[in-house]
């Protein structure tokens, strides 16, 4: 049976791109598995109108193989096995039931939930569940800049990444537009230091054992760049500062709205049934 399937769809495979372009405006069958038969229309279902008669082809001869696999399967299954293991009617009831339960679950909660969250809310969800905060690694917020060691502006925008000066960096940002690689100022928002080893392209560990006089610069060898970042403050341990963890807070107090309207929607159409004599429990 696996021999008869692969010679199958090698026909297919073989077949379909040379047949495909003579039938793409025919109302006609494609292909066909036993008594099963995959029209023109299906097909075209599946292939979107702006690509290439290339792309269109390997399109749909992927979908003609994979359509002729499902059906081959599933004549092997039918042939094979007893009608009772083949029988998925109480598996597709239970799974339209708990579909139809989601979408209405998430109309019930689109409709009814608040997502208007006070800074004021984030910061008494903070005060009461500080001890959730601790960092598992260290934060910081910096200036990152990515040059080629021979561009003109490098050793510039190296000095200018670690200046507090306005006129400075307004000069950096102009500088790092026309000549960086990669310029990204963090310099008013915490980071995770493993946000900041992906830029180096290195570890956590081995990025702040290079940590000097507030600034990481590494040189990756045979590569002619230079990757920089000036520590414009850093928090290694502890609890985690409110401006960090104001985004989740307010992610955790939005699941937590959510939570509850459908808790209290299962009560109400408990209740409602009870009383209208829709349910009965014995």
């Amino acid at each position: 049976m696996q021999k008869y399937i692969a010679i199958a769809l090698l026909m297919f495979s073989l077949s379909a791109c040379d047949f495909v372009s003579s039938i793409m405006h025919d109302e006609k069958v494609v292909a066909r598995v036993g008594k099963e038969k995959l029209y023109m229309s299906e097909l075209e279902q599946v292939i979107p109108d702006m690509i290439s008669p290339e792309d269109s082809a390997a399109l749909a001869a992927r979908y003609i193989n994979s359509w002729a696999m499902d059906h081959l399967y599933l004549q092997v299954a039918e042939e094979q096995m007893s009608k009772s293991e083949i029988d998925v009617s109480e598996e597709l009831e239970t799974y339209r039931l708990s579909l139809v339960k989601y979408r209405y679950e998430q109309r019930y909660v689109n409709d009814r939930l608040d997502t208007l969250i006070t800074d004021e809310q984030v910061g008494e969800y903070y005060e009461a569940h500080k001890s959730d905060f601790d960092l598992a690694r260290p934060i910081l917020k910096v200036r990152f800049v990515h040059v080629m060691k021979d561009s003109p502006s490098a050793e510039e925008l190296l000095d200018l990444v670690a200046s507090g000066d306005n006129d400075d960096l307004q000069r950096l940002d102009t500088l790092a537009l026309a000549s960086a690689l990669r310029y990204v100022d963090n310099s008013d928002r915490w980071m995770d230091a493993l946000e900041l080893s992906k830029y180096f392209g290195i570890n956590v560990e081995e990025l702040l054992k290079d940590v000097k006089d507030n600034t990481i610069r590494y040189e990756p060898e045979g590569r002619g760049d230079v990757l920089f970042a000036y520590i414009c403050d850093i928090q290694e341990s502890g609890v985690a500062p409110l401006d960090y963890c104001a985004g989740t807070i307010r992610d955790i107090i939005l699941s937590g709205r959510k939570h509850d309207l459908l808790k209290g929607l299962e009560q109400d159409l408990l209740n409602s049934a009870l009383e209208n004599n829709k349910i009965e429990i014995y």
